[in-house]
C-alpha cells in the first residue's frame, strides 16, 4: 500500500485560501500577519488565524471565495482511481478544516484530513483554533506535516508528499525524491537546495504518475 500525503492550498487548488482573504480584507502593510510571519515576529498559526478573523461577511459569501480557490476539477475521478491503485490519501494542511472540508464534501471525495478546526461566526470571521489534542499538533503551524510524514513511513515504504509552501518543505525532504511533488515556494526552495522532485500544475497530475509507480 502507497499513502500519498498532500497539502491543500495551493497543491489541491489553484490558490491558497489565506490569499484570497488578504485581497478581499487587506490589513495595512505594516500590519500585515502573512509579513510578519515572514519576517519571524509571529508564527504561521497566529498569521492565518488572524487573517481569517477579519473576514466580514456572510457564510454563503465565503463558501463562494473559498469555492473560488480553484479546486482541481480531475480531483474526484483522480482520487478515485489513485485508491483503487491502492494508495490512501491523506490531507495535511496548517490551514483550516472549514473550508477544506466543505470543498471536498462538494467534491464528493471522502480521505482522511488532519487541518486546524474552524467555525465562522460573521462578527467574528472565521475562528480558527489549535488542535491541540491531536497527535500531529504543532504549536506553531498546529499541524505538524512532518509528524504526519512520519507516522506514514511507519506504516509503509512507499510514501509521496505533495505541496507548495513554507510548510511542506521539511515533510517533503522526508519522502524518497521520486515520490516528492512540488510546486510554488516549494518547488524553488528544493531547487536551491539542489534536491529532486516532480514539479507540477495539477494535482491529478500526481496521482497519474503515482499510479505509474
Amino acid at each position: 500500500m502507497g499513502i500519498l500525503i498532500s497539502d491543500f492550498d495551493g497543491t489541491l487548488t489553484r490558490y491558497d485560501f489565506f490569499e484570497k482573504v488578504r485581497k478581499r480584507w487587506p490589513f495595512p502593510p505594516e500590519d500585515d500577519p502573512w509579513e510578519k510571519f515572514v519576517s519571524g515576529e509571529i508564527t504561521h498559526f497566529e498569521a492565518l488565524a488572524e487573517i481569517f478573523a477579519s473576514v466580514r461577511t456572510t457564510e454563503t459569501d465565503l463558501l463562494e471565495l473559498a469555492d473560488s480557490t480553484g479546486l482541481d476539477a480531475s480531483f474526484a475521478e483522480s482520487a478515485q482511481a489513485l485508491q483503487e491503485h491502492g494508495w490512501e490519501i491523506v490531507i495535511a494542511s496548517a490551514g483550516c478544516d472549514w473550508y477544506i472540508k466543505f470543498l471536498l464534501q462538494k467534491a464528493g471525495v471522502s480521505v482522511s484530513v488532519y487541518a486546524n478546526p474552524g467555525i465562522f461566526d460573521p462578527k467574528r470571521g472565521l475562528q480558527m483554533s489549535l488542535p491541540e489534542n491531536s497527535p500531529f499538533f504543532s504549536p506553531t503551524k498546529g499541524v505538524s506535516k512532518a509528524a504526519i510524514v512520519r507516522d506514514a513511513l511507519n506504516r509503509s515504504h512507499r510514501v509521496a508528499f505533495a505541496g507548495d509552501g513554507r510548510p511542506d518543505l521539511r515533510p517533503a525532504m522526508l519522502v524518497q525524491p521520486q515520490l516528492r511533488f512540488a510546486r510554488g515556494w516549494l518547488a524553488e526552495a528544493l531547487r536551491e537546495r539542489g534536491e529532486k522532485f516532480h514539479p507540477f500544475e495539477r494535482w491529478s497530475e500526481i496521482a497519474d504518475e503515482l499510479q505509474k509507480a
